[in-house]
């Protein structure tokens, strides 16, 4: 018996799929790793090779965030057509399972860990059903080390991801995780993840831990990052502005080898943070807390949504000076995106603001709803802008060009960001 896992493309033409750097699916590895051992299995990443629809495998399995599914379906009618069993999972599927049933037998809903092994065993008992959803959530203690020998061969940047926690304490309008996991938040035991990452450094020691909020548990938190001091790695993950008010947890997170974290400023409006939802910010500290970031040798991949009500055309040149005067290494401006099971897109579909649900165009760079400052055509034309505009040569000379430790990563990344607008057809 053998089953085909598959990570479907990005669309062409689209910042995400361009980018030369890519990371695999670390939920796929996942979820192999809970595989009985008389399944064999196989991967395919489309972003790279196109799948085998002539595969002898007997279930096909998917996963797909939404800018993915239309791609994800797709593949899924191709395998059904041959007769395979195909099954679905992901953010997307998970938020919306009738409109994923109708492309595929059966839909995982929420973590796939718990109900993955019964899924195979009904499946082979002919008895499958349309959905599996697991009654609780997964015993952190118990989820084992992904199965990444999958990932061989694959033209990855890099294949050392890792995840310690899930979830999310906080309860931000436009984000996903809390849609996913609910509110809250799970730990791994510290003496599993640090076993995990000894045998991680034993091929790279750059690895990116992929959870949404890596200091949402102080305590746990420090005791990673002591724990990790020493192991040699250089490290990357998610974490609020606010950990800049932490100062043991910023040296113990700079000590133990992070070279870099994905930060949600959101806006340069108190009043659009409030009604967001995110509590942590402090737009007047932004500055002073970028720094702090900067002397403890972790740059910072800012991420700014654009289109929240508040925000009007002023906001994008705004946002690019104070990218260049914070120097904030790397950057990304989605627009805000009413992916399914958000608060936001509950609001906006109240409100009659949803203009499109072609799930191609929920990349983050394509707008799909109507917005309050401004009209369509100003938000879109001021994402391209302020994203050109950043990864121009005088904007990254600006911002990168200093002698500092996560230049190795943050250099490169502003680079193939760059190259791959240009590819998308942006003039930088």
């Amino acid at each position: 018996m053998k089953i085909l896992f598959i990570s479907p493309g990005w669309p062409k033409g689209r910042l995400w799929g361009e980018l030369t750097f890519k990371f695999p699916s670390l939920s796929l590895a996942a979820i192999a790793a809970v595989t009985p051992p008389e399944w064999e299995h196989e991967f395919c990443d489309d972003n790279f090779e196109s799948p085998d629809f002539s595969t002898d495998a007997d279930i096909i399995a998917l996963t797909a965030m939404t800018a993915q599914v239309s791609r994800a379906y797709e593949i899924a009618d191709q395998f059904r057509s041959r007769g395979k069993t195909v099954v679905m999972g992901g953010f997307h599927a998970s938020n919306m399972p009738d409109e994923a049933r109708t492309h595929c037998d059966a839909v995982v809903a929420g973590e796939g860990e718990p109900v993955w092994p019964q899924l195979l065993a009904d499946w082979c008992g002919g008895t499958l059903k349309p959905l599996y959803q697991s009654d609780s959530l997964i015993d952190m203690a118990e989820i084992p080390a992904a199965r990444r020998v999958m990932f061989s061969g694959k033209k990855y940047l890099l294949t050392n991801t890792i995840q310690t926690t899930r979830g999310c304490p906080f309860d931000c309008e436009f984000c996903s995780v809390t849609a996913f996991f609910g509110r809250q938040y799970r730990k791994r035991p510290v003496d599993l993840a640090l076993l995990e990452l000894e045998e991680l450094r034993r091929s790279n020691s750059f690895v990116f831990i992929v959870d949404d909020n890596i200091v949402a548990d102080r305590s746990y938190s420090l005791s990673l990052f002591k724990g990790m001091k020493g192991m040699g790695f250089k490290w990357l993950s998610h974490a609020p502005i606010d950990l800049a008010a932490d100062p043991e947890l910023m040296q113990a997170a700079g000590e133990s080898g992070c070279i870099g974290m994905f930060v949600g400023f959101e806006s340069l409006s108190q009043n659009a943070l409030s009604a967001i939802g995110k509590k942590t910010n402090n737009v007047l500290s932004y500055q002073a807390d970028a720094r702090i970031f900067r002397d403890h040798g972790i740059g910072i991949l800012g991420s700014f949504v654009l289109g929240c009500d508040g925000d009007t055309p002023a906001v994008f040149e705004k946002i690019l000076q104070f990218c260049e005067e914070a120097r904030l290494e790397a950057g990304i401006f989605p627009l805000l995106t009413p992916y399914p099971g958000t608060a936001v897109r509950r609001r906006l579909e109240a409100e009659g603001r949803i203009i499109s649900n072609n799930w191609r165009d929920y990349d983050m760079e394509h707008v799909t709803f109507r917005p309050a400052g401004m009209t369509v055509d100003e938000l879109q034309q001021g994402y391209e802008w302020l994203t050109n505009s950043f990864y121009s040569f005088p904007s990254m000379y600006r911002r990168i060009f200093k002698l500092h430790r996560s230049l190795q990563v943050f250099g490169p990344m502003n680079f193939g960001f760059r190259a791959a607008l240009r590819r998308k057809g942006g003039h930088t």
